[in-house]
């Protein structure tokens, strides 16, 4: 029982990141109708950069969360034009221009970090790392504590944006109908460009927030993109709340399989489990949309 109970707070805890990285994928989406191959890069780039910032100024991760938001913010916001340019070319298939443009930035990411920093394994080094608590005789580490905590605090504010500022209400009306959007007078632009530079914030804080629980290499990016891609498609294509769903679910998952099948095996089930879920839902969990 112990094991069990230990089980499913790992998996809540671990859910609660994937959660982060979900959200920004499914706003991107649910948006500008791209399916970014690259979102696993970006978690991988978030995670080196944390690691390189915090060895050389010994500032904890979790201190650099806001100053790599904004850092990835800017590299997002200033990468968007580029790739509203390639899907909106004349005669061009917008979803698979934006899949294989993606593709590219994606090899180019890995490639660079690749020639910068090898294929060596990192850790980052919080104030909570080695510590843990108990509570009702289960220890609970710190850490996955703390990165839980820092993730759904992220989630919260993120929805609070896109559901409580006029902004996030023109976002909401652009991923309905950028056309209609366009003529109540919302710069549909601008709304393209700062939903990605969202995205690609969101995504390098949970690579902070991942490395700090796991040792990351430039290879990490391959298992969170698939990760990105289960928890979009489970919970619904351009739906926030069943990314939400579905990052809880990935995580619980990700906990029972490792423990109880085996780590190997978890690709494999998660795919099974993807199989049932669109056989019973074929738009996902909670697949509406906005």
């Amino acid at each position: 029982m112990e094991l069990l109970i230990q089980t499913i707070i790992n998996g809540l805890l671990i859910g609660g990141i994937y959660i982060t990285i979900s959200a920004g994928f499914t706003l991107c989406f649910g948006v500008l109708h791209v399916i970014d191959f690259a979102v696993g890069e970006w978690v991988m780039l978030g995670a080196f950069i944390t690691f390189i910032i915090s060895t050389s100024t010994h500032i904890d991760p979790f201190l650099l969360l806001p100053l790599i938001f904004v850092m990835f913010f800017i590299a997002g916001y200033l990468l968007q034009p580029t790739l509203q340019r390639v899907i909106t070319k004349n005669k061009s298939n917008a979803l698979l221009m934006a899949l294989a443009f993606t593709f590219g930035i994606s090899v180019l990411f890995k490639g660079a970090a690749l020639t910068i920093w090898g294929f060596n394994e990192r850790n980052l080094v919080t104030i909570l790392s080695g510590k843990s608590i108990s509570l009702l005789g289960i220890n609970i580490p710190s850490l996955r504590l703390g990165t839980f905590v820092f993730a759904i605090i992220i989630t919260i504010v993120f929805l609070w944006f896109l559901q409580k500022t006029r902004f996030g209400l023109a976002v909401r009306a652009a991923a309905e109908r950028q056309d209609v959007a366009g003529l109540m007078g919302i710069d549909s632009n601008m709304i393209n460009k700062v939903v990605y530079a969202i995205y690609t914030g969101l995504t390098a804080c949970s690579g902070a927030l991942i490395g700090a629980i796991f040792s990351i290499n430039t290879e990490m990016g391959v298992r969170y993109t698939i990760f990105a891609f289960f928890v979009v498609v489970a919970g619904g294509l351009g739906s926030i709340e069943g990314a939400i769903v579905a990052g809880i679910l990935l995580g619980l998952l990700n906990s029972f399989i490792s423990v109880y099948i085996g780590g190997q095996y978890v690709f494999l089930v998660l795919f099974l489990f993807l199989y049932l879920i669109l056989l019973a839902k074929p738009k996902g969990l909670l697949g509406k949309g906005w």
